[in-house]
């Protein structure tokens, strides 16, 4: 594990900010990463190439010339701010891995390809998994003209100027032939507390929920003097935001006593600070709205509740509501061989069998809509993700290599 630790402690370094870690995609911080990742694969000869839409492969080839590949991947940008081992995990055990069988002459019958995607982190560009859509040829033309939420600049112009090619991604030229890849498996530090509360350092991922999503959604009224207007005169911003927001959480409520699997997230809530104050009745409310579940069903119900409140703020408040566009993702199901032979490769590590799904999204999901044969491994970490408190240990992080290096070994 001296590669992956000296790997880990140079991105924290160049890539540190104020708090945590900022790796913006299509920006310094991922662009680092990824030169860093390739330096050290041509090092020890694996063959390494570039797509056109940045994503970055480390091939160690298989002695059987089956034409076919397993990819390990997962992605090197990060949020603003974010801790040092989400998505970097996955890349750098797949490097690990292609590194030491290269070094002992060992090799699979299949390319082993490690892959460094692109944007995982779609707070960069509003758009779900924009790079392993780019290399799956599944990303809309549209998508490329989207705007990174620091720079306001389009994906297209980030990408020009990192000498690669959107015109071929614009075209929908896949950068990787599904039906030539054997297995796509992510490894990734856990998000949640499950294996911390579970004293479990592994776990084999069974699903990834899809998700729908309002990232810039309004509620318009009407300001006015806080004093002079009388209740039913007001068309207060603020009060029917407030009333769609527990309308959906009763929905959720509602949902979960019946059995269903999801979540329902309002992360961003805020009034105009250029026209606020104290004594101002608000007239205009910005949110987001993020609901996710592991059944597509239940997605499309959640969102038949969703608009429907949208219609019924309207009329009884006396407001707009601009939903803006619409994102999200579908539901991904891991391939059940995949999941029975990581957890086998567990239990021949020494550990216990532990199978959970995921509540948030992944690559993996791109690649199993894609028809690949998909796996994830989740890895204890203390603090959940997404901020500088990330606390992944290198002894899990060692175990689960050793599960992932050991599960690949049985991919047939």
């Amino acid at each position: 594990m001296a590669l992956a630790g000296r790997l880990f402690d140079a991105l924290r370094e160049e890539t540190r900010d104020t708090l945590g870690v900022t790796r913006a995609a299509y920006g310094a911080g991922e662009q680092f990463a990824h030169d860093l990742v390739a330096r050290e694969a041509r090092e020890v000869g694996l063959d390494v190439r570039v797509d056109a839409g940045g994503n970055l492969y480390a091939v160690l080839p298989g002695h059987g010339r089956t034409g076919r590949s397993i990819i390990v991947g997962s992605h090197l940008d990060s949020v603003p701010m974010g801790g040092n081992f989400d998505g970097a995990a996955g890349v750098l055990a797949g490097l690990a891995i292609a590194v030491s069988w290269r070094k002992a002459g060992f090799s699979l019958a299949d390319d082993l390809v490690v892959m460094a995607i692109r944007a995982e982190e779609s707070n960069w560009f509003p758009y779900s998994y924009v790079g392993s859509k780019m290399a799956l040829g599944r990303l809309p033309a549209e998508a490329l003209q989207v705007r990174r939420s620091d720079t306001g600049r389009t994906l297209a112009e980030h990408m020009i100027d990192l000498g690669l090619a959107p015109a071929t991604i614009a075209a929908g030229i896949p950068q990787i032939e599904p039906s030539a890849v054997r297995a796509f498996i992510e490894l990734h530090i856990e998000q949640g507390p499950v294996l911390i509360e579970e004293e479990q350092p592994v776990a084999v991922v069974t699903g990834i929920r899809g998700s729908f999503r309002y990232r810039q959604a309004r509620v318009l009224g009407q300001y006015a003097h806080s004093g002079a207007v009388p209740r039913k005169y007001r068309r207060d911003a603020v009060v029917a935001a407030a009333d769609l927001v527990m309308r959906l959480q009763r929905d959720w409520l509602r949902l979960e006593a019946e059995g269903h699997d999801m979540t329902f997230t309002v992360g961003q809530f805020a009034t105009d600070p250029a026209q606020h104050a104290f004594s101002k009745i608000a007239g205009e409310v910005a949110l987001s709205i993020d609901v996710r579940s592991h059944d597509q069903a239940t997605l499309d119900r959640m969102h038949a509740l969703c608009l429907a409140h949208f219609a019924a703020i309207e009329a009884e408040h006396g407001v707009v509501v601009e939903h803006g566009p619409l994102t999200g993702s579908e539901p991904a199901t891991m391939a059940p061989d995949l999941v029975e032979g990581f957890a086998t490769a567990q239990q021949d590590c020494g550990l216990c069998r532990f199978e959970m799904a995921s509540g948030a999204g992944h690559d993996t999901a791109t690649f199993a809509a894609a028809g690949v044969p998909s796996v994830m491994l989740f890895v204890r970490n203390q603090n959940g993700s997404h901020n500088p408190d990330e606390a992944m240990e290198m002894a899990d992080f060692q175990l689960a290599t050793h599960v992932l290096s050991t599960g690949l070994t049985r991919i047939v």
